[in-house]
């Protein structure tokens, strides 16, 4: 009776609390814990409650573990027989993906061959679930089919964080493909949330760009937000043989392959802010013929710097875009080129569409 009740009041404490034996098999795990970390299984190792993406199938029974922090944690405490405290890194199996986390870990040795484990910053786990969840959710915004209006078109989208500040959107306006490409100021959690209002604040009922643009910028006003944030977009409308475009402080050129190279469209407008009283949007026109490839990209594609310090820039969009026969093959080329041109971890959002015209 008394073991129930004791185990009744850990259940109920708000901090995450796990009990387990020098095999790291799992004695008790309070609610605290099983909200961290939901695991597919109730029961088993630790590796299999904390949802271990390496070895959790054989946890502490293979040479993998010799290397974890978690098991560690409680070999040490059973060792030395005294309370040890270790920051753990860990690679786990959340949303459907592998996730990177970091807690802190205090272990104490409690008797009966049993070792208590309490996780200390579990708010900073929390944070992680909601990163992995708005990245699920984000992720969700994204383009889902391959056609729109008769176009096919092909897009890569590549957030430096967790989060992304970058938008890419493609749909259909009185049976004609629409494109836009938006990108947001900042990075990360803010970044994300002010991209998801372009998502739904975007008119894509309006088959003008530059009305679509205008319209978003009154939307824009009414969050009253400071000079710091504002929206850059690129917006198009093909249709039979010219394409209709309009751009709010893009500054990346939209770019069009011809049957002699490649055009760059330049025209602009001041970005989606509060920084003027009243901006106004532009719509303007360029002819294609069969078989071209418009492309629109954010800025995250030419500023990307190579290991000298050099940048990929228009050059490197442009000569991608000369060898490349459709949009899907852009797309392609252009990820493997950036690739190359730079290994290094992003420190912006990387976005491109492509359309086959």
């Amino acid at each position: 009776m008394t073991e129930k009740y004791l185990k009744r009041i850990i259940d109920g404490v708000k901090v995450a609390v796990v009990a387990a034996d020098q095999n790291l098999k799992v004695s008790f795990a309070n609610r605290a814990f099983k909200t961290l970390f939901p695991a597919q299984t109730a029961r088993g190792c630790l590796g299999k409650l904390t949802g271990c993406a390496e070895y959790r199938k054989y946890c502490m029974d293979s040479a993998g573990c010799r290397g974890c922090a978690l098991a560690a944690a409680f070999e040490d405490a059973f060792l030395s027989n005294r309370e040890i405290s270790r920051r753990i890194y860990q690679r786990v199996k959340r949303g459907g993906g592998i996730s990177e986390i970091t807690y802190t870990l205090t272990v104490l040795p409690i008797g009966g061959g049993l070792c208590m484990g309490t996780v200390d910053d579990a708010l900073e786990i929390e944070i992680e679930k909601e990163l992995q969840t708005a990245k699920s959710i984000q992720q969700r915004l994204l383009p889902a089919g391959t056609w729109a209006g008769g176009k096919r078109y092909s897009y890569m989208y590549i957030p430096c964080r967790e989060i992304g500040g970058d938008l890419p959107d493609v749909y259909t306006v009185d049976g004609k493909a629409c494109g836009m490409i938006a990108d947001v100021s900042g990075k990360g959690v803010a970044a994300g949330m002010l991209s998801a209002f372009v998502k739904a604040a975007y008119d894509k009922s309006t088959p003008s760009p530059a009305q679509a643009i205008t319209n978003l910028s009154d939307k824009f006003r009414e969050l009253n937000l400071d000079e710091r944030n504002y929206v850059t977009v690129a917006a198009v409308r093909i249709d039979g043989d010219s394409i209709t475009y309009s751009m709010a402080g893009h500054n990346v050129p939209i770019l069009l392959k011809t049957e002699g190279g490649v055009t760059r469209i330049m025209l602009n407008s001041p970005p989606v802010s509060d920084w003027f009283d009243r901006t106004n949007y532009f719509n303007d026109t360029i002819p294609y013929k069969k078989g071209d490839i418009l492309v629109l990209l954010t800025d995250g594609v030419t500023e990307r710097r190579g290991s000298r310090g050099e940048m990929f820039g228009v050059d490197g969009a442009i000569k991608t875009l000369s060898y490349s026969k459709t949009a899907d093959d852009f797309i392609k080329n252009l990820e493997e080129n950036l690739r190359k041109f730079s290994p290094t971890p992003l420190n912006d959002d990387i976005t491109a569409v492509a359309f086959d015209l």
